[in-house]
């Protein structure tokens, strides 16, 4: 069934627990969004003071029939597409369900995005509207006049530009009651981004089969049930925390959005909110850890008795990172799952709470998953030997949108999912992350693509050459690292490189520049595994890992 019945089925079961509680140690109480009530919506559980909403499973389902019934009323068919540019809120849910029962599809974009990148994702995605929060007013207004696609802007928040209309306000209009749209499991349900290695993103199509099931794999692996609080500090925009929180859906238990990643903040929320299931980066594990080391923060201050599930993705996990955790942690149960876009997000490959001696590994096949690793001939290796991960079932993409070469690059014709990560299989079963097939430098749980770096820095008229890779770092995975070759007579400084680098988000720039030569083979071609020989950085996933 879609994944829209699950909400619809706890909504009847179960109207006034609470769903979904939005917390902002950050905010003001002057900086708060317009309160629903303010437009007299009918709120059946909802709570705001200065830094936290809440909103039942009734309301929930309420304003996502809302905003759908505000689509179609715009002229929004089955089929259409919707972007959705917000950052972590209360909102961001609720319009997502909204898009889906509207037979639309949900466009997510990531909020770090440029102006041209927004631009360049919804003209690939044919958007045909845009549902934006007020953090991103100037980057939208930069490019509103050149969205072909795009018909009408929605704005979440106080003060409306001119140029865009109200969501708040628009809402209070619009009927609670059911959008008459039928829907399937073969309708198409998302487009997601991921970059490819130029570092222009892709778009990946998804059916409500896929949402679906991963909403299945995710309570499987983690066993979520009612009275469970999931604890939830990634962008909603990714597939990881979205299919995370699938979980919640799917039993009908609390989840918590907090907006701010501070170790106070975390433990305090968890405390506060009776968290059972908290899903953290590696650098916020580690900071974590590190203010626990120091004394900045003391366990005794804290409630955290009901927290029994840390798990870790997006990137790599080292051993040693989790061996200290368990120390402050001893009755944790941890797991990590292994996902991409492509396949709905994580759970394709899943460690397991009872396979914690496997540390390191990222599992084995996930709930209604199967795995292969395979040569270059697309040929299963014996255990042991290295070969591209290749990964099939019913979270797999339809297809890269109006890609495609790429598709068939990727996609088999029997359903198998070619990763780029390079793997192999222990002795007991276990899947090790060996390296990287493409030169995607994963830096903090973020995709960084060495191309996109590249073309900045070539444009500086003291650089001859230059290539990017990643480079081991303790807390963040790996760093992207700029080797630089001047051109002769030139002379730069790492702060000039820098400053010249703010061209680029704060997120793209590189955290490291190396003066030196380039090398190239006879064709021209960079030698990055000479670079990375040189400077530490061959095999980095297995450094991290233990593969």
């Amino acid at each position: 069934m879609p994944i829209t019945e699950l909400l619809e089925r706890n909504a009847h079961q179960f109207p006034y627990e609470t769903a979904l509680v939005e917390i902002n140690p950050q905010h003001e109480p002057s900086e708060l969004k317009p309160s629903w009530k303010e437009f007299n919506l009918v709120e059946m559980n909802y709570r705001e003071d200065t830094y936290r909403r809440e909103i039942s499973w009734m309301d929930f389902d309420c304003r996502a029939n809302r905003f759908a019934n505000l689509l179609l009323a715009n002229g929004v068919k089955k089929g259409d597409k919707v972007g959705i540019l917000l950052m972590n809120c209360l909102e961001w849910l609720p319009i997502y369900f909204g898009v889906l029962k509207a037979g639309a599809l949900a466009v997510p974009l990531n909020y770090r995005y440029t102006a041209d990148e927004i631009k360049y994702c919804l003209d690939l995605a044919d958007c045909s509207l845009l549902v934006f929060g007020n953090e991103f007013v100037e980057r939208v207004a930069a490019v509103k006049d050149d969205m072909p696609t795009v018909r009408k802007l929605y704005y979440v928040g106080g003060s409306c530009p001119d140029w865009a209309e109200s969501y708040y306000q628009f809402m209070s209009y619009c009927s609670s009651r059911r959008p008459p749209v039928e829907i399937t499991d073969d309708d198409f349900a998302a487009i997601y981004f991921s970059s490819g290695t130029t570092g222009f993103p892709k778009a990946i199509l998804h059916k409500h089969r896929s949402l679906m099931h991963s909403a299945v794999c995710e309570q499987h692996h983690h066993g979520q049930m009612r009275g469970d609080c999931f604890l939830c500090m990634p962008p909603l925009y990714h597939t990881g925390a979205k299919m995370h929180w699938f979980g919640s859906l799917y039993s009908c238990s609390k989840a918590v959005l907090l907006r701010g990643i501070s170790p106070k903040w975390i433990l305090e929320t968890a405390s506060q909110e009776k968290a059972t299931n908290v899903w953290l980066l590696v650098p916020w594990a580690q900071d974590i850890l590190d203010s626990l080391d120091r004394g900045d923060v003391k366990l005794g201050d804290y409630d955290l008795s009901a927290w029994r599930l840390m798990h870790i993705g997006a990137q790599p996990v080292p051993p040693a990172l989790i061996n200290r955790w368990k120390k402050y942690f001893p009755n944790h149960q941890y797991d990590t799952n292994y996902g991409l876009s492509e396949s709905i997000g994580p759970g394709c490959v899943h460690l397991g709470v009872e396979n914690i001696h496997k540390v390191g590994a990222i599992g084995v096949a996930g709930f209604g998953w199967e795995t292969m690793v395979v040569d270059s001939a697309k040929k299963p290796v014996p255990d042991g030997e290295v070969g591209e991960l290749a990964v099939r079932g019913p979270g797999v993409m339809t297809c890269y949108y109006k890609n495609e070469q790429a598709t068939k690059e990727s996609l088999s014709e029997d359903g198998w999912l070619w990763t780029g990560d390079m793997a192999r299989v222990d002795e007991d079963g276990f899947i090790w992350l060996v390296d990287r097939k493409k030169d995607v430098i994963i830096t903090g749980g973020e995709n960084l693509y060495p191309v996109q770096i590249e073309h900045l820095l070539r444009s500086n008229d003291k650089i001859k050459d230059v290539a990017v890779i990643g480079r081991p770092h303790q807390r963040l995975g790996e760093i992207a690292s700029a080797i630089i070759e001047l051109k002769p007579g030139a002379t730069a400084t790492v702060e000039e490189i820098n400053e010249f680098c703010t061209a680029l988000p704060r997120y793209k720039r590189p955290r490291e520049i190396i003066f030196d030569t380039i090398p190239r083979n006879p064709t021209g071609k960079i030698e990055k595994p000479k670079l990375r020989e040189k400077y530490g950085a061959v095999n980095i996933v297995s450094k991290q890992t233990g593969a």
